[in-house]
């Protein structure tokens, strides 16, 4: 008789199943214990920089170099252009205003000169010729008309006489028509020679009045071209330092081209630099100092020059008080630069934390100082000494400033 087969409960898959179900369960509790727990490093105390949250007044200012430079440069250019044929100073030396500095020669020009002066020369000939032709004119008309009206006079008397006398029947009609045709025709001829003078007269100063303009206008390109002459002289516009001269003897120089630089040495100014960052926030009137021989110099931004190159662009000061004595040109000094006013604020000073977090979270001291934790902050502006503090801290607080370089990131920090 065959016998019924209990089944088993207790399979070899379930037990599979069973067993990895509570391996996945064991791993699951595990990991989820782990992430609850803070990532740490043991450190020694000693060698981080540790500062305090403080609250004081924010000075905001970046701290640039600054070049003295003169207060106003000269650049000296060829007017007229030539070779140089001779060299009266060179660069360094002081000049005084007016003094030559260069001698250029120009053939072409010297020989246009003396062509537009012969040609001067000619048209004062031609006006004066012309001037004296009207006068001799003159003299002849006068003549021709005292001529012709002493004639009219003698028709008339003739012509009156005979006026009577051919009233009385003394002389015939055709003597008497004869001496009012003469009168007639002498009297018409005295009209056309007055008109006619008056014409020959007229033309003759349109003609005088025609010399006397271009003659003007001669002398007027004469005048210029002695003045391009002179221009070959190249001398200096005003007192001052021959800071630069790029030419030699025999150079050939084009008109207007940039020959050499004079300093105006009856005041400084400083030049700046400073990064393009803070283009935005840099115009006329932020005040800077230094110190210089012990004092405190003030300066005031009176140009910015808008053009970024390398990342930089240049700004001029000048100075508040007197220029201090023994300040030379070209001397170099590190320049306070204001960029607001100070207002009260949170501070942390600056350190290497800040390029290894972007001022984004610091390592914060607890109330034993045997170790530090990480927290999330917010800084605002900077100066070359801290940082205005947003949010996060509060102040009597002390954090890590020093690099974060060598902690990857932990969170707790272990003294």
């Amino acid at each position: 008789m065959d016998r019924q087969l209990k089944k088993k409960i207790w399979t070899t898959q379930r037990i599979g199943i069973a067993l990895a179900a509570l391996a996945f369960t064991t791993f699951t509790v595990y990991s989820i214990y782990l992430s609850g727990r803070q990532s740490t490093l043991n450190v020694v105390k000693d060698r981080l920089t540790i500062s305090e949250v403080r609250q004081g007044m924010f000075d905001e200012f970046i701290v640039v170099t600054g070049v003295v430079q003169p207060l106003k440069t000269y650049q000296l250019d060829a007017i007229e252009g030539g070779y140089v044929a001779h060299k009266f100073v060179d660069g360094g030396a002081t000049v005084r205003e007016g003094e030559p500095i260069l001698k250029l020669e120009n053939q072409r020009l010297l020989l246009d000169f003396v062509n537009r002066e012969t040609e001067m020369y000619q048209l004062i000939n031609n006006l004066e010729n012309t001037r004296l032709k009207l006068r001799q004119d003159k003299f002849a008309l006068k003549k021709v008309r005292s001529e012709l009206e002493y004639q009219i006079q003698q028709a008339k008397y003739d012509h009156e006489r005979n006026s009577k006398l051919f009233d009385d029947g003394v002389v015939s009609q055709q003597d008497y028509e004869r001496t009012k045709v003469t009168f007639e025709k002498l009297s018409k001829q005295l009209e056309i020679e007055i008109e006619n003078q008056q014409f020959q007269e007229e033309n003759s100063l349109t003609q005088i009045k025609q010399l006397e303009g271009t003659l003007e206008r001669t002398q007027v390109n004469l005048t210029m071209m002695k003045q391009n002459l002179e221009n070959l002289m190249v001398k200096a516009p005003v007192s001052g330092l021959l800071s630069r001269i790029d030419v030699e003897i025999g150079a050939s120089i084009t008109a207007g081209q940039n020959i050499g630089q004079i300093d105006d040495l009856s005041g400084f100014k400083m030049r700046v630099e400073v990064d393009e960052h803070y283009i935005s926030r840099i115009f006329p009137g932020l005040e800077g100092s230094f110190e210089f021989n012990g004092k405190q110099q003030m300066l005031v931004v009176s140009k910015v020059y808008p053009e970024v190159k390398s990342g930089r662009f240049q700004v001029d000061m000048t100075f508040v008080q007197a220029v201090p004595e023994g300040i030379r040109r070209g001397q170099s000094v590190p320049v306070r630069l204001q960029l607001g006013k100070p207002a009260q604020a949170l501070l942390i000073p600056t350190g290497g934390f800040f390029g290894d977090t972007g001022g984004n979270w610091v390592y914060v001291l607890n109330e034993n100082e045997n170790k530090a934790v990480k927290r999330d902050i917010t800084l605002g502006r900077k100066n070359p000494q801290y940082f205005e503090v947003l949010t996060g801290l509060e102040a009597g607080e002390k954090v890590v400033t020093s690099s974060y370089s060598s902690f990857g990131e932990k969170d707790i920090l272990v003294f």
